[in-house]
Order: structure tokens, then C-alpha cells, then sequence
């Protein structure tokens, strides 16, 4: 097990790696674009993920629909699972594989954000949706570990963070999506504050 500094280091390393990786910037400014686009459309985001991932799928989707940095009113954002019911009765109708892409085709439309954070980018459950989101138009967007795994090849955006490490991964997904949650949050709100 590694110590304390060991961890933190990891950390350190991993951010000094994808700050040096102009294309990790241009990704996000690319995303956060496509995030405002679909809002001013009057279009939303759902966000899913798995275990501490879908934690951190809640998480961003209430940064949006609460509020960030800035007072502002809610913009539509929610993670698939907080339906607890919808996610069981599906899981036990149909089959785990399908709760996702069931709450896109039921909540979705043609012009709406997905965002899927899975570190492996191969959980059936998200590779789904992303298979349901492409079908019926939305912007897709995986974060996902090194490989990007099955994601990558169904996602419009991919970022793959460079490391096998899951608690890592999971650190730098939040620190994207923050990232994307200012951008949007100061293009459409900035100038009433």
C-alpha cells in the first residue's frame, strides 16, 4: 500500500501530466461548448456512472441544476440512478444491463448532453446508454480510464485519463467535470453576476 505522500504524489503527477497535454484543454473546451450549445437549445444533461462514479454522476449533475460557483436559477441535469424504483424495477424486468439506456429513451431527446464516467469505459450498463444516447441524437461524452475501453468508440468526446490507477481516475473525472460545470455555469450566467 502506498503511504500517504506516495498517494497524494500519484495525484500531483497525474495532473502535472494532463496539464502538459494541450489536447486534455482543447477536450474540455471542446465539451463545455457543446454543454452551453444544448442548454441555450433548451436541451439538458444526464450524467451515469457506477459505485463511486455514479456518486460523482450525482454530484455534477447537482452543480448544474443547484448551482456552482455563481447565483443563478437550475439548469436541467440529473444522474440516471437517483430514481431508485425506476433503476430496480428495470434491473429486475429487463435486466441490469438496461438501466440506463432505458431512462434515456424514457427521459432523452435528440440534442441532449450524455456524460458516462466509468474508469474500465466496458460497464454494460453504460456502454447501453451510450448505444441508446447515439441512436436518438445526443452529444455523448465518456471519462473513462487509459484505455477509454468500448467508450471510446461510442462517445463523441473521450477523455481518457492516463492511468490504471481507479481512485486516481476518479479524482481527475471530478476535476473535469468541475471544470465543465465553471464553463457552462459562467457562459450562461456570467454577465448577471
Amino acid at each position: 500500500m502506498p503511504t500517504s505522500f506516495e498517494q497524494i504524489k500519484e495525484l500531483a503527477d497525474l495532473s502535472a501530466e494532463i496539464l502538459n497535454d494541450s489536447t486534455f484543454a482543447q477536450l474540455i473546451e471542446e465539451v463545455s461548448e457543446k454543454i452551453i450549445e444544448a442548454y441555450q437549445n433548451g436541451k439538458k444533461t444526464i450524467f451515469c456512472g457506477n459505485g463511486g462514479s455514479s456518486a460523482e454522476a450525482q454530484h455534477l449533475a447537482a452543480e448544474l441544476s443547484g448551482k456552482f460557483n455563481l447565483e443563478r436559477k437550475p439548469i436541467p441535469a440529473e444522474a440516471c440512478h437517483v430514481n431508485s424504483s425506476f433503476v430496480t424495477a428495470v434491473a429486475n424486468d429487463y435486466d441490469f444491463s438496461r438501466i440506463y439506456s432505458r431512462y434515456i429513451e424514457g427521459f432523452g431527446q435528440n440534442g441532449d448532453v450524455l456524460i458516462g464516467l466509468s474508469t474500465s469505459g466496458t460497464s454494460a450498463n453504460i456502454v447501453e446508454a451510450f448505444k441508446m444516447a447515439r441512436k436518438m441524437g445526443f452529444v455523448t461524452v465518456a471519462l473513462t480510464g487509459q484505455s477509454g475501453g468500448e467508450l471510446a468508440g461510442l462517445s463523441d468526446y473521450c477523455f481518457k485519463v492516463p492511468s490504471t490507477n481507479v481512485p486516481r481516475i476518479q479524482e481527475i473525472h471530478l476535476l473535469i467535470g468541475h471544470i465543465l460545470c465553471g464553463n457552462v455555469e459562467q457562459a450562461l450566467f456570467g454577465n448577471e453576476n
